[in-house]
């Protein structure tokens, strides 16, 4: 059941904390990147639309190379030891590039390699992060503690993204990664302090890796509550996408605007996902959860008709607030959907759950970072923001047609009858 007002204060341990700190601790740093590292290819190496559209592609398409067997592995595996190893791969990997800057070696085959280590590296860390979370808290939590953690990523992408952007008006692209690189350090620490944990016993097959990953396509596909948020999942990362690649070359080379308005942008973005987050529990309380994620995406899908107008001036505001709509619906999706499905799921499969989801959403991106950098180099950078707010037009019928629009709170039990 969704109302667990009673005991949630009680049933939220220190652990949990200390699992926020460490993902919300990386995240920050992520946000700082998720701005720098484009910047560092336009602004320091000359990168053009293309090779932004790759450099973004590089650093998600690592879920459509190991995805799948991800979500096998880290169901035979100490989740907790994924986390931290996965870490420090990360900080070893993004401290590279101010190295590299400083030494004056630095180039964009480096970026590209970062990114795609980065991206497989993150693959096994995202997979293990929301397997474990149930761990933590337990399933009757899942809502309120999603929802901590999606009010975490909202306040990130706020002071993440605009710190970013005027780090990188101070310090420069390449030195501002560097904190991306702490923050992976910080929380690979962090991670490593968390002991009590319920233990979920890794699964025991002789059957092979690819053989154990099917069992969890099988699970969401054939699921009739998981499968639409599939689908609606991935045209909606597929439209967000296309939007941010796009960003940093419409600002610095078509607007001539400073790195630190593409940040606010950016941040006026993050303000909407953490109002969703902060909202989300009580309007699918309110409301229902499936009426909740068919409604927002329909008003996600008028906002984006306003971002390809995006334009320097007056006409920034209504691409912002339009922006920040997209996004709030991304907040409220993130805690209501990933609740769902972790609920829907059982223990011996959530990690291949995880990574089913994580593929087909983490591959659109990677599809939508590629389409980018075409079309961008074809038509123009205009031409990407209309068919990103096409992709949002359909995305939401996928919610509202199926039977997921009736269902209002979460499944008492997770089984096949879903």
């Amino acid at each position: 059941m969704i109302d667990d007002r009673t005991t949630e204060s009680a049933r939220l341990p220190g652990e949990f904390r200390l699992l926020v700190a460490a993902v919300g601790g990386s995240d920050l740093g992520t946000q700082i990147s998720f701005v720098a590292l484009p910047l560092t290819a336009v602004l320091t190496l000359g990168a053009g639309p293309a090779q932004v559209g790759a450099l973004g592609a590089l650093s998600t398409v690592a879920f459509l190379l190991v995805g799948l067997p991800a979500g096998a592995w880290v169901d035979r595996l100490p989740r907790r030891a994924v986390m931290i190893t996965t870490d420090v791969v990360r900080a070893v990997l993004y401290a590279s590039i101010p190295a590299a800057w400083l030494l004056g070696v630095l180039t964009m085959p480096q970026l590209c390699a970062v990114a795609l280590l980065g991206g497989i590296a993150t693959v096994f860390s995202e997979v293990a992060a929301q397997s474990f979370l149930p761990d933590v808290v337990g399933r009757a939590h899942l809502v309120r503690a999603n929802a901590r953690l999606m009010e975490m990523r909202g306040v990130n992408q706020i002071v993440g993204r605009s710190v970013g952007g005027l780090l990188v008006s101070v310090l420069t692209a390449p030195v501002t990664i560097a904190f991306d690189a702490i923050s992976y350090a910080c929380a690979a620490v962090a991670i490593g302090r968390i002991r009590g944990a319920r233990a979920t016993t890794a699964v025991r097959s002789a059957s092979g890796v690819w053989s154990a990953a099917a069992a969890g396509v099988r699970h969401v596909l054939g699921n009739r509550l998981l499968r639409p948020m599939a689908i609606e999942g991935a045209l909606t990362n597929f439209a967000t996408t296309l939007t941010l690649t796009i960003l940093p070359v419409l600002f610095v080379r078509e607007l001539g605007m400073t790195e630190w308005a593409l940040g606010l942008f950016l941040a006026i973005g993050g303000c909407g996902a953490l109002v969703g987050a902060i909202g989300a529990r009580w309007l699918g309380e309110r409301f229902g959860l499936g009426r909740m994620l068919w409604i927002t995406g329909a008003v996600a899908s008028f906002a984006g008709c306003f971002v390809p107008m995006l334009g320097s001036g007056s006409l920034l505001w209504p691409a912002a607030v339009a922006w920040a709509l997209i996004t709030a619906k991304t907040g409220i999706g993130n805690v209501l959907a990933v609740s769902l499905r972790q609920a829907a799921t059982p223990d011996h499969l959530m990690g291949r759950m995880n990574a089913t989801f994580r593929f087909l959403l983490t591959g659109a991106l990677a599809v939508a970072s590629v389409l980018a950098g075409v079309l961008g180099e074809l038509v123009g950078v205009r031409a990407v923001l209309w068919v990103s707010a096409g992709a949002f037009a359909v995305s939401w019928l996928v919610v509202f047609l199926s039977p997921l629009r009736f269902l209002r709170e979460l499944p008492a039990e997770h089984g096949n009858q879903l």
